[in-house]
């Protein structure tokens, strides 16, 4: 009976990773619009201006912190009610398994079977490109990868 605990507890510390792990590569742009996506690319300028613009955005307009959390950590006051749960925009990974194009792409039109509804007709294209830019400051980063 102990080695079954053992075992089951083991399994219990493997499964969180693999899930964090798989839906930080799931590609989320639908199949036939990812090369459409994969190819945008922001036009406005890498600088904290453009950054700070987003930030703005974010804990404004966008209210991407109810979901994300202040910090973008997926940690909100939302996220427990949300399956799949929001995304870690501190994860370097995550930034390194898409484009910006996809991000854009994701904001503005929405991820089915997510709690990420489309922004696109509350947001202009340029502050969703704003807004991207604050994301990546997660990571320290501004602009594309």
């Amino acid at each position: 009976m102990s080695i079954f605990l053992l075992l089951a507890f083991v399994v219990s510390l493997t499964i969180p990773s693999w899930a964090a792990e798989r839906q930080r590569v799931q590609l989320l742009v639908p199949a036939d619009k990812l090369a459409e996506a994969r190819v945008l690319t922001s036009p406005l300028p890498n600088s904290p201006e453009t950054a700070a613009q987003g930030k703005t955005i974010y804990n404004g307009k966008g209210a991407c912190f109810r979901c994300h959390g202040k910090d973008g950590d997926g940690n909100g006051p939302l996220a427990t009610r949300l399956n799949p749960s929001p995304r870690n925009f501190q994860d370097q990974g995550f930034w390194s398994q898409r484009t910006e194009g996809e991000v854009f792409w994701l904001i503005k039109n929405g991820s089915p079977g997510t709690g990420l509804v489309g922004y696109g007709d509350q947001l202009t294209d340029g502050e969703i490109w704003a807004l991207i830019q604050y994301l990546r400051s997660f990571t320290g980063e501004h602009g594309p990868a």
